[in-house]
């Protein structure tokens, strides 16, 4: 399945879609990599066997560096937005949890690419940054994305600096979900993993919409359109109904995904 990329490798085993950046050491972002991690998230969101997407790195270096400094001249910034950018569309819309899992470092777009994600695992010899503003450049996604996930101060300082801050940091800010030895990655990952595989996917998927589409509104109408996905479009799946008989009945659900 993976053939028909270059810098990208796909793999889709047991519910799960791997997708990993094959540029090693550094996994650079250039704009045929980003057009290849696209297409591969959206394989995975049409398969509906997948109920959860990992995004990680090939190797120990880095999860990525960041996008191509090549791509950043103005005569091909406008083209490499326009495919960068398409990558997080592509993840807002996949509507199945994203797990990124980093270990090494994960700068500049590559960060971003991370933070889009639902999640982050990272190893503890992991490193985080957005190093934008000392090429002359601004990081889009980190400075639209990153208020929202550890606060407007915190953001300020991580885009206006460029400073690069260790995994442990990066937790404290919030910005990720967990630290881990690096022997102990792959493991906490299957963890994670096993316990998201333990709820029914098309609750997963209506959950993470309800999260997603209520983010940028206000309590009271954040509030409504959650009620609304909740009355119009999780009870009316099988797996809502099969849910609650399985507590009733003190046996485990049987999802049907539908």
């Amino acid at each position: 399945m993976s053939s028909v990329f270059k810098n990208v490798i796909y793999e889709a085993t047991d519910g799960v879609a791997r997708i990993s950046v094959n540029r090693p050491p550094l996994n650079i972002l250039n704009a045929e990599t980003l057009l290849e991690l696209t297409l591969a998230l959206e394989r995975a969101r049409s398969d509906g066997s997948v109920a959860v997407v990992l995004i990680t790195g090939v190797g120990d270096r880095a999860f990525s560096a960041g996008v191509d400094i090549k791509d950043h001249f103005p005569e091909r910034v406008s083209s490499t937005l326009s495919v960068f950018n398409k990558v997080f569309s592509t993840l807002e819309n996949l509507d199945k949890p994203t797990v990124a899992v980093v270990n090494g470092v994960a700068l500049g777009g590559g960060c971003e690419l991370a933070m889009g994600c639902d999640m982050i695992i990272a190893s503890e010899k992991a490193q985080f940054g957005q190093p934008e503003i000392k090429v002359g450049a601004i990081p889009p996604v980190a400075v639209a994305l990153l208020p929202k996930l550890v606060g407007r101060k915190k953001a300020l300082e991580f885009v206006l600096t460029g400073d690069i801050i260790t995994a442990a940091e990066a937790k404290q800010i919030g910005l990720v979900n967990r630290v881990v030895p690096e022997e102990k990655l792959e493991e906490v990952t299957e963890e994670l993993v096993a316990k998201l595989r333990e709820s029914s996917p098309v609750v997963l998927r209506l959950t993470r919409m309800a999260f997603r589409e209520s983010l940028d509104l206000n309590f009271k109408n954040g509030l409504d359109r959650v009620t609304d996905i909740y009355l119009n479009l999780l009870m009316r799946t099988e797996d809502s109904v099969e849910g609650l008989k399985a507590f009733l009945e003190k046996r485990k659900p049987k999802w049907k995904g539908k």
